[in-house]
């Protein structure tokens, strides 16, 4: 841990990832409740978190997640089935415990109360009083078989200093059953050499219980990856030592040298009782002394396993302004180059803009985390949704291993949130009209991701009724959006539901129905500088699709003039640019270009900025697409490309809807980037007013 780290925020940091991965671990075991591994995931989440939040001070969740625990443990032998109806208690402990660390003000105690008492029906125990241990609870009833094993655990030698107990460690080893405990202290170096922070001992176990092995390992839980542990089942010798002596004619001078290496004060007795040579016992003592040192060099020569650190989000965007500061500097180290003849600077210029750009391609993909991440949260809410609308509903995800900027996906949330809802509100039908159309009672909504260039294309799609154009067009009809019998397209019809205020819900409801939720998709598609493309097919569902900039930090542009102004367009949305023709195709009063047999609208960038100078003599049109639609651009000339660091515009100019940014160019001057998405909602919107006058 960094110095100066907050061990209670790390803790909540560490919750949250094993509360996320104990959701999705429940909501897969409903589907699946024959899975073990599952089970083992949503035991083992519980029990992290039940040791954590003692050795942290958060008492109340250890404490409760520890009932919770006791139930699952029951759902590990085979006690209980897990049920649907200790999936759904289980995921409302899961928030409940997800209060108590991260806001434990503000936890409600009746409802961990009824939670408890729910938890407690479910699995036949009693609800109140303090809860007893999975072991203590077996002995107090009819016992199984018992087993006795003996075990060996050797810690880290660091293992103390990263907060593991071993005290703690050895009451949870006393509470699976009757046991005897030795302490094996042959590891200890002399006084000079010791690390007081250093854990030099082992400890020798003889446990008797009616639990399994699984039990055993899953004491280790914490610390299993960097230990040793040895586990054997005693079945024909009793585990005390006077027994095991006076039955040493059954066991075979091997057996008994290698008893002996691997218990030095058992092989001293051994040697005094006659069992044993004193020869023998140091040739088997140095033979065991030799494998250990060479299993200590191929575990020193093996791979290191990979192993990954936490980091502040602010720390990885203070890096990114960094780099981004970097790559201004370079472009203005290169505008400086361009007008040198000395060949030895052009080189060290040329090395320094290699390594910008692998210290931006590493750095950006630092901040780059798979979208499962995120679709992973809407298991939860369709579950939930489902019930509570009386729908059958099953989630589908593909692509969940496509990566997005961090900063996007965190900004992804609530418009997805937005769009799941209505689906399950309005697009899915009931079961019964489902049924009656010749569909499947359930419901499926699917959602995916995949990569498309510099964008990744997200898609929320459902099986459902479709959306009902007729009532869309009398809706936007009503509001004044389009003049009435205007001609639009499926896909212009469609934009029109994320316009404020627009919803065509018979009734508003709990879910829907204010016009506000598309409104908020729009906003924030907007501004992460994506589109939203809508198809629907009626009575089939309705797939949207929307397409986001990989990052928000760095993009790669082309830059251009427009009079004495530059700008920057970003890359991914131009498709080719093309010279100005001198006699552009003009129907209906719009500007067309004529490209391979198909009409493209443009609009002169001059004169919607206002532009006074004269126009360059061979003007160029660069044409840039939305998803379906086309637009050109006509400037006075195409620059070159240009990695922009994107530079957000300050609170005065945020009615600027053309523009999404600007950047700093080489020669320290600064460029607006173009919003292109807006541009072209401009274009159309300029050729629908056109088609209407």
């Amino acid at each position: 841990m960094a110095a100066g780290a907050d061990p209670t925020q790390a803790f909540r940091e560490e919750a949250s990832d094993l509360l996320a991965e104990l959701e999705t671990a429940l909501l897969s075991l409903e589907e699946a409740p024959d899975d073990r591994d599952l089970l083992d995931t949503a035991f083992r989440a519980l029990h992290t978190i039940k040791g954590s939040g003692a050795m942290f001070g958060f008492e109340a969740a250890a404490g409760f997640t520890h009932h919770l625990e006791n139930a699952f443990d029951m759902v590990r032998r085979g006690v209980i089935a897990p049920n649907s109806a200790l999936i759904g208690v289980a995921l409302a402990a899961r928030d409940h415990i997800r209060t108590l660390i991260e806001a434990p003000d503000q936890a409600d105690q009746a409802l961990g109360e009824r939670l408890l008492a729910q938890v407690a029906a479910l699995t036949g125990e009693d609800g109140g009083g303090p809860a007893l241990s999975s072991a203590n609870r077996e002995r107090a009833a009819p016992s199984a078989a018992m087993t006795t094993w003996r075990f060996r655990f050797r810690l880290a030698l660091d293992a103390m200093a990263m907060g593991t107990n071993p005290l703690r460690l050895l009451d949870e080893i006393r509470e699976l059953g009757e046991c005897t405990i030795s302490c094996l202290t042959e590891g200890v170096p002399p006084l000079e050499e010791i690390d007081p922070c250093g854990c030099y001992l082992a400890w020798d176990v003889v446990l008797t219980t009616d639990q399994p092995e699984t039990a055993i390992e899953d004491v280790f839980i914490f610390v299993r990856d960097s230990m040793e542990l040895t586990i054997d089942r005693v079945t024909d010798l009793d585990p005390r030592l006077g027994e095991i002596l006076s039955q040493r004619g059954d066991v075979d001078p091997a057996t008994i040298e290698d008893i002996a290496a691997r218990q030095p004060k058992l092989g001293e007795l051994l040697v005094q009782d006659g069992a044993l040579s004193e020869e023998r016992l140091h040739s088997a003592l140095a033979e065991q002394k030799h494998l250990r040192a060479e299993g200590a060099a191929a575990k020193a020569a093996s791979p290191a396993a990979t192993s990954s650190i936490r980091v502040a989000a602010e720390r990885l965007d203070d890096l990114m302004d960094q780099v981004g500061e970097l790559v201004i500097a370079q472009a203005r180290l290169k505008q400086l180059i361009a007008t040198s003849d000395d060949l030895q600077i052009k080189a060290i210029a040329e090395e320094i803009e290699r390594l910008a750009n692998g210290l931006r391609e590493t750095t950006m993909g630092i901040r780059m985390l798979p979208i499962g991440s995120l679709f992973g949260r809407f298991r939860r809410l369709v579950r939930d949704l489902s019930r509570d609308l009386e729908k059958e509903v099953h989630l589908t995800t593909d692509g969940e291993e496509t990566e997005l900027d961090k900063t996007v996906i965190e900004r992804l949330n609530d418009p997805l949130v937005h769009i799941v809802r209505n689906s399950l509100d309005h697009g899915l039908e009931p079961v019964e009209e489902r049924m009656r159309a010749g569909k499947p009672p359930q419901g499926r909504i699917h959602l995916s991701a995949r990569h498309a260039g510099t964008q990744v294309q997200i898609s929320i799609r459902d099986d459902g009724r479709g959306l009902d154009r007729s009532r869309i067009r009398a809706k936007a009809e009503e509001q004044d959006l389009i003049p009435p019998g205007a001609k639009l397209s499926d896909a212009e019809l469609f934009q029109l539901i994320f316009h404020p205020g627009f919803s065509t819900a018979k009734s508003v409801t709990s879910l829907s129905g204010r016009g506000v939720g598309m409104d908020v998709v729009k906003r924030t598609i907007d501004s992460l500088r994506g589109t939203i493309e809508v198809s629907s097919i009626p009575g089939q569902g309705t797939d949207i699709v929307l397409s986001l900039p990989l990052t928000l930090a760095i993009i790669d542009g082309l830059l251009v003039r427009v009079g004495r102004g530059r700008f920057v367009m970003p890359l991914s949305a131009v498709e080719e640019c093309v010279e100005l023709p001198n006699g552009d195709e003009r129907h209906n009063g719009r500007n067309f270009l004529n490209i391979r047999d198909e009409l493209v609208p443009f609009i002169r960038l001059r004169e919607m900025f206002g532009t006074t100078s004269p126009p360059d003599p061979y003007q160029k049109v660069v044409i840039i697409s939305a998803g379906e639609r086309r637009i050109g651009l006509v400037v006075d000339q195409v620059l070159g490309d240009h990695q922009t660091v994107i530079k957000s515009l300050s609170k005065l100019h945020t009615d600027v809807a053309s523009f999404s940014g600007a950047t700093i160019l080489g020669d320290g001057t600064v460029a607006l980037i173009l919003d292109t998405a807006h541009l072209v909602a401009s274009g159309q919107g300029l050729d629908q007013q056109r088609s209407a006058s």
